[in-house]
């Protein structure tokens, strides 16, 4: 029993995985590329514990390919170009049987990390397949990225998890020996935050501190171990989305202190430098956004700043930004507006633009009216002509609300002067 729970009930074949029914399910992506035999570069994207390295496994096995794999964390561009010499000896150029090279944490790879493994994808040596929690479109190379097909893992479900559980207990030959019965798994599946490893991991912690054979799971014993071994937690890329939580729910909450601290224990767990900054950026403009429009300038410059700069001189810009964007005053007008507006698109569907906002670049166009009547706001005083710029379906619809702080109640007299009643201001 040395090896981990989650270890010993890893699947082996493609219809004992748990969850993906898009991927995987009989008429899934992956499970149509298998049954045809031809399986492209891929990048797994989505949260830990969803089975990324699994499936990766699992496609090696049944596509009958060599296999081998990597972490990022600890593997340089030397570790890439030994495995791609050993892919090349072990299979044929262009062949069905192309070893496949498995990259977890892909994201961490540098750009050269990432160069060097071009050449072996594009010459068809390996099939790729990475393995990355964090967006691909800012974490590959554009030309790696056009050379894989992206699939997104969503974190397990509630049922997905249940069915976890029970299978652990239904088919590894230790817990068979002990007499389980989930009395209670709220707390279980609550502190796995859809992660099917972690869930694995906490349920192993609980059935291996209990006496005897007979085991009951109840919240209150599995809350009570867990504390007692926070070390399970503290992991890199364990805990990650909890406190990156707690982080941007302290900076929209306008308290310094408590945003000073979440960053620490992200920069204390060794948390990518780049994913801080990316989360800053998003939040100055989804929650302070135009009560302070320099925010946005500053979270930018600061994830510009950190990129080239890195551990451990981008703490103190981290910190520097982190504190301007929690006393910064906040408004999230902007999020709702676009929130607002694709409402509105989703439920009126494609109406025609009104013909004096359309563009006439031929004769045909302007003698059909195409741009007639449109009045250039710069020919008028100042710069301001009242005509209509929504289709005429939801003409007067407010989309923008603005907020209540100094700025955008200014902005708010703006427009109501401008408008005079056509909107809701």
């Amino acid at each position: 029993m040395d090896a981990p729970l989650a270890e010993r009930i890893r699947p082996q074949k493609l219809e004992d995985y748990i969850s993906q029914q898009h991927l995987v399910g009989p008429t899934g992506s992956l499970t149509l590329q298998l049954k045809s035999g031809f399986i492209p570069s891929l990048i797994f994207w989505g949260p830990p514990g969803t089975g990324k390295t699994t499936l990766a496994q699992i496609i090696a096995e049944e596509s009958k390919r060599p296999f081998y794999i990597l972490s990022a964390i600890n593997s340089g561009v030397k570790d890439i170009r030994d495995v791609i010499d050993k892919a090349k000896q072990s299979g044929g150029l262009f062949t069905a049987k192309n070893p496949i090279l498995f990259i977890d944490e892909i994201h961490r790879f540098s750009k050269s990390q990432q160069d060097s493994l071009l050449a072996a994808v594009e010459k068809g040596w390996v099939t790729l397949i990475g393995a990355t929690t964090e967006n691909p479109s800012f974490e590959v190379i554009p030309a790696l990225l056009s050379r894989c097909q992206v699939y997104i893992l969503n974190a397990f479900t509630r049922e997905d998890l249940d069915a976890l559980l029970h299978r652990a207990i239904k088919t590894d030959a230790y817990l068979k020996t002990r007499k389980i019965k989930l009395k209670e798994t709220e707390a279980l599946l609550r502190l796995s935050g859809g992660d099917g490893r972690k869930l694995l991991n906490i349920f192993e912690l609980v059935v291996n501190a209990s006496e005897g054979d007979k085991v009951e799971i109840t919240n209150e014993r599995v809350m009570r171990l867990a504390q007692q071994n926070t070390v399970l937690y503290d992991k890199t890329g364990e805990q990650h989305y909890d406190i990156v939580s707690a982080f941007i729910k302290s900076l929209r909450g306008s308290d310094p202190n408590g945003a000073v601290y979440w960053l620490a224990r992200m920069i204390e767990g060794g948390e990518d430098v780049k994913f801080i900054a990316r989360r800053m950026l998003i939040l100055a403009s989804e929650d302070i956004g135009l009560a302070n429009p320099t925010a946005l300038v500053i979270a930018n410059n600061t994830f510009q700043a950190v990129t080239t700069i890195g551990y451990p001189e981008s703490r103190i810009i981290l910190s520097q930004c982190a504190i301007y964007l929690a006393t910064s005053p906040k408004s999230n007008a902007s999020y709702e507006a676009i929130g607002k507006a694709q409402q509105l698109v989703r439920q009126t569907g494609d109406l025609p633009v009104p013909l004096h906002l359309r563009n006439a670049p031929t004769k045909l166009m302007k003698e059909l009216g195409y741009g007639d009547d449109y009045k250039y706001a710069h020919s008028y005083d100042n710069n301001f002509a009242e005509q209509e710029f929504l289709p005429e379906a939801v003409s007067g619809t407010t989309i923008y609300e603005p907020g209540n702080n100094s700025r955008e109640n200014a902005t708010r007299d703006f427009l109501k002067n401008r408008w005079k009643g056509k909107y809701r201001y």
